[in-house]
Parts: C-alpha cells; sequence; structure tokens
C-alpha cells in the first residue's frame, strides 16, 4: 500500500478511533444484553494507541503513565495486536503504524533485531513473519529468516538437545525458548515447503516433551539447568504462557502432518492449564502479575484459540475452551477493566487502581481480539 500522507492519516485514524471509547459502549449485566465485543475490540486497540505509542520515535513504551522506557519482547506482542486489528478492521490507518513499528523498533534495538535472549527473538520473528503474510512486505520476511538463523545457533547437546534461553546460559534450556522456536520452524516451513524446516520443528518439539513435559498431566515446567553434569528440572513453576507455546506447537504440527498424537499432548496440556492455572474455581485464569509476567496470559489465550479453529477438535472440548475464553473475556471486561480508559489489570476480575505495563494491557487486548473473532464466528451463541 502506498504511503499515506499526514492528513489522510489523520482522517483515517480519527474515524478508526471515534466512538470506540468505552463511554459510547452499552456496559450489559450478565445474563443482559449481548456484549458488542467489535467495539470492546476497537476501544482496545485504540487505548493501547493512545496510551502507549511513541509517535515520535514508533515503539510501544512500558507503562501508560508515560515510562518511555524500551522493552523488547512486548514489541513483538504489541505488533503481533496491530496485526489482530488490521486483519479484523482492514483500516488503512493500522498499516502506518505497521510500519513505522518496524523503523522504530529497529533504530531503538540499535540497528537491527537482533537480543542475547533467543527466546525474546522467536518472539520477533514469529510477529515479523505473520507481518509479511498480512502486509507482503518482504522486509519482515527477511528479518525473520535473519533471525532465524541466529535463534538456530542456541541448539546443543546440552541436557540431550534443545534451544538455550539466553546466548550466554548454554546449560539453561527453558520452555520459553524451545516452544516457540518449534512454531517459528513450523511456520517457515508451511511458507517455503523446505523439509529442514519442518525436522527443526519436530525436533524442537520432540526435546520439550520429553524433557519439559509431565507425561501424566500435560504440565509443561519452565526450564531444565544442567549443574556437574546432573539435568535439573524446576517442577514448580508453571506458566500459562509455557502451556500456550507447546500447544501452538503441537498444533502447528497437527496441522501439517495429521499425527493425532499432536493434537492429543495439545488438548491434554490445555486441559491441565484450565484446571491447575485458574483461580474461581477453575473458572479465570490466574493472575501472574505484571513485568513479564503480565503478557503469560494472553500469550496462552492465542494458542488456544488457534487450538480451537482446528476442525478436528471433539466438539466437546471445543465448547468448553470457548465457555472458558467467553467467561474470562466477559469477565475481563466488566470487572477488571479501568474505564473510560480502557485499561487492563493483572486480575482480570479486579479492576486496575495504578499504573499498567505494556505486557498486562497486550495481554488484555489479546483477550479482547479472541473475543470479537469467536463472536463473528457465532461460537459464543453455541
Amino acid at each position: 500500500m502506498m504511503r499515506l500522507t499526514t492528513a489522510i492519516f489523520l482522517i483515517l485514524t480519527f474515524s478508526f478511533c471515534e466512538g470506540n471509547n468505552s463511554e459510547n459502549i452499552d456496559e450489559p449485566k450478565r445474563g443482559g444484553n449481548p456484549i458488542d465485543w467489535n467495539a470492546v475490540a476497537n476501544s482496545s486497540i485504540h487505548s493501547l494507541l493512545d496510551h502507549y505509542w511513541n509517535s515520535r520515535h514508533h515503539y510501544f513504551i512500558y507503562t501508560n503513565t508515560g515510562n518511555k522506557e524500551f522493552h523488547y519482547w512486548p514489541q513483538a506482542h504489541a505488533l503481533d495486536v496491530l496485526l489482530d486489528a488490521y486483519q479484523r478492521t482492514e483500516e488503512d490507518s493500522l498499516v502506518h503504524y505497521l510500519k513505522q513499528w518496524y523503523d522504530g523498533v529497529k533504530q531503538k534495538n540499535g540497528g537491527d533485531f537482533y537480543n542475547i535472549y533467543i527466546d525474546d527473538m522467536e518472539w520477533k520473528a514469529l510477529a515479523m513473519l505473520r507481518a509479511y503474510n498480512t502486509l507482503g512486505d518482504d522486509k519482515f520476511k527477511t528479518a525473520a529468516r535473519k533471525l532465524w538463523e541466529d535463534i538456530q545457533t542456541g541448539w546443543s547437546d546440552v541436557a540431550g538437545g534443545g534451544i538455550m534461553w539466553k546466548k550466554n546460559t548454554p546449560h539453561s534450556k527453558n520452555a520459553c525458548s524451545n516452544g516457540p522456536a518449534a512454531i517459528l520452524a513450523a511456520r517457515l516451513y508451511q511458507l517455503e515447503n523446505q523439509e529442514t524446516y519442518l525436522e527443526w520443528a519436530k525436533k524442537i518439539y520432540k526435546w520439550e516433551k520429553e524433557t519439559l513435559v509431565d507425561p501424566a498431566s500435560g504440565a509443561v515446567w519452565d526450564a531444565a539447568h544442567v549443574e556437574d553434569g546432573e539435568v535439573n528440572i524446576n517442577k514448580d513453576w508453571k506458566f500459562t504462557y509455557n502451556q500456550g507455546t507447546f500447544i501452538g506447537a503441537a498444533t502447528e504440527l497437527y496441522e501439517i502432518t495429521g499425527d493425532s498424537t499432536y493434537l492429543e499432548d495439545a488438548i491434554k496440556t490445555a486441559d491441565f492449564t484450565l484446571n491447575s492455572l485458574t483461580d474461581y474455581s477453575g473458572r479465570l485464569l490466574k493472575d501472574e502479575g505484571g513485568g513479564d509476567g503480565g503478557l503469560f496470559k494472553g500469550i496462552f489465550v492465542r494458542y488456544l484459540t488457534q487450538l480451537i479453529q482446528l476442525s478436528d477438535l471433539p466438539a466437546s472440548d471445543r465448547k468448553r475452551y470457548v465457555n472458558f475464553l467467553e467467561h474470562n473475556a466477559e469477565t475481563l471486561w466488566l470487572e477488571g477493566t479501568r474505564k473510560p480508559a480502557v485499561l487492563f489489570g493483572t486480575h482480570w476480575a479486579t479492576s486496575p487502581e495504578n499504573e499498567i505495563d505494556l505486557t498486562t494491557q497486550l495481554s488484555g487486548a489479546m483477550l479482547m481480539e479472541a473475543a470479537v473473532f469467536f463472536s463473528d464466528k457465532g461460537y459464543f451463541e453455541e
């Protein structure tokens, strides 16, 4: 698309944002009129841009109170949310932000997209590959490929395989650096049909499943650490985002191979999450705090949403998962959102009073985009 002139951009931005503030949305009580999820999602993306977008340097700042500190990994998820909104609305005004994001984040990161945290590079590559698939702009695909080449160097025989979490921590192999890597390799295979990508996806997935997944419950443990030749696994740390990326990797590989084992793995881990990483009697994803933890629930929502869309998912499982997400979205909107600003809290049943981290806001935005998707498809009416 042609670059919008300033005047046209302002007109489009006004038309997109006008009327999307929560003040203009009827707020039904449970059992009342249905929530207008399109209006909610519009107010959510408008709030993200209004409170977190740095219009001068073209990246997302860290808090709604003006902390302009640059945090690398949330930028990828902010790009994903922009893409959610653009695919839903097809508003040309959003293309302006998508293109500015590339240059602004690259410059803020020192002129490239590389990082010492391998998992964070994986998130960047995933978001930029999706941007390429959406916009057809080759620079996003080129950047994603370059990151993939660097990500591969994190694989070693330490702990029997796996990709390290950080370039200077070769003895730490984490779920957060292997689940997204398997997803990325699978998507590169789907894009370019090169067998080596599929081999990587299967290899990474196999290592994670055999090393970091409880075969009984489907729980995904956080990391394997090697000390004095011994592999130690922290089985106490179970985070929603690690469950989400394992589900995502299993879903991608099932779509490619048709191997039912992958679907069974995804269902088992999804069920573990709904049974064990929730509060309010299993009806609400648990509060994992702000900071990095603020993004965890949103990542789980993104990949559970992908699983729900599989045509081979049993209808009873689909209904359970959809009902769970609908309840979480309704609770967050009616109880956990500060209005009229449309700011989301870390606990989705409690309206936030203090400053909101970008990570926390993004999780809420992901849930609202999932809600409008399922509402438009008629899933919430089943």
